[in-house]
């Protein structure tokens, strides 16, 4: 048994890494896709580029614009004169937000009385829209509250003072809160789920392609080692993967690794049960790789949707929440974000551990009991 396995196993090897195409798919594709989403996938809302028009153009209304254009968030990238550039802008999407202060803005002000402060927004993403109306909101309550100390420091004296509320927060596990620091260890799930599945499926259906099957079926290799030569070689590149993308997220981008590196891999090599099973039952269903390809990305997009990369699963529907439980990539982010970001370990991770044993126990058997070493 054990020469026979080691022979499909070297075959196999010699068959993946042979190919110079196939190793950049395998070792350089990875990092390459893991620096691009790391850049590209980032919600940080910060320099959004606004446009002002300041009809009063007193004091306070250009006081009122610096602070937008110092806090961080605000790019001033034109004064507007008249509405058709208003127009213009916002079509055209050359700025996110207008701020606009109308004829009278300081004077109302002076006189104790509220002026308005109109905020024109492209609502098209209404993702960083939402964000622009909280960053303007913080900006003028800040300049509100300013005023209002000034006006009743000139009433009642400079002795005057008002007590309130100072909100000191912080933020644990991720101080600066960068989305980077989020998305990041999710790309790491989310590149091996893809590699390794596409791999696994087509590895059977090419023999089937190019006529090697035939010479499989008339050999004493039993269906269990068939399986195991096919499917080992995919989980060692499984962890070659993690290892490599891990040091791309630790020293490209500085994502903190906090946990247990072994405890990662751990919950790999679970995780790789479901991806290399649903590898493996693509493959009984498909005869060449162009459906092999095509079958993957039918489970691979509804997988990374209902995972929480991108979208919080408490957000979903109901019967979306439900279907989510049988995801293996739902449980596998949970723990590579808890090991990154959190720094905890098995025994707040146990649950999901489970779910990834239970979930890929069942998708592998059900992916042999499928497999026929057959044509």
């Amino acid at each position: 048994m054990f020469e026979r396995l080691k022979a499909m196993l070297v075959k196999e090897f010699i068959q993946v890494l042979r190919d110079p195409k196939m190793r950049i798919i395998i070792f350089i594709i990875p990092v390459f896709q893991t620096i691009v989403f790391g850049y590209a996938v980032n919600t940080d809302v910060k320099d959004i580029k606004t446009a002002v028009y300041d009809l009063d153009n007193s004091p306070e209304s250009r006081d009122l614009t610096a602070r937008f254009a110092g806090s961080g968030y605000f790019r001033i990238v034109e004064y507007v004169y008249n509405d058709k550039r208003v127009e213009e802008l916002i079509d055209k999407g050359t700025v996110k937000a207008i701020l606009r202060m109308n004829r009278g803005f300081g004077a109302e002000l002076g006189a104790g009385r509220v002026a308005p402060l109109h905020i024109l927004l492209d609502g098209t993403d209404s993702n960083t829209a939402g964000n622009v109306l909280t960053y303007a909101g913080m900006i003028s309550t800040s300049y509100n509250d300013r005023i209002r100390l000034d006006q009743a420091e000139r009433a009642f004296g400079p002795a005057f003072r008002v007590g309130g509320v100072e909100m000191e927060s912080r933020a644990w596990f991720n101080e600066n809160l960068e989305s980077r620091n989020f998305y990041v260890p999710a790309v790491i799930a989310n590149i091996v789920f893809i590699i390794t599945m596409l791999l696994s499926s087509m590895a059977v259906v090419r023999e089937k392609e190019i006529g090697t099957m035939e010479q499989i079926i008339v050999t004493p290799i039993r269906r269990s080692e068939f399986i195991l030569g096919k499917t080992v070689p995919f989980i060692l590149i499984g962890f070659i993967d993690v290892a490599l993308i891990t040091l791309v997220a630790a020293f490209w981008f500085d994502v903190p690794i906090r946990g247990s590196i072994s405890l990662l891999f751990g919950a790999t090599a679970l995780f790789l049960m479901s991806s290399l099973g649903f590898g493996l039952l693509i493959s009984t269903i498909s005869r060449t790789q162009q459906q092999a390809m095509m079958s993957a990305f039918f489970f691979i997009f509804p997988a990374m949707l209902l995972s929480g990369f991108a979208f919080p699963i408490e957000n979903m529907p109901d019967p979306v929440q439900w279907l989510t439980f049988l995801n293996p990539l739902r449980y596998y982010l949970v723990i590579i974000r808890g090991i990154f970001l959190k720094g905890i370990g098995f025994g707040i991770l146990w649950h999901q551990f489970l779910a990834l044993l239970l979930l890929g126990a069942t998708i592998l058997a059900f992916a042999v009991s499928r497999f026929r070493k057959t044509l």
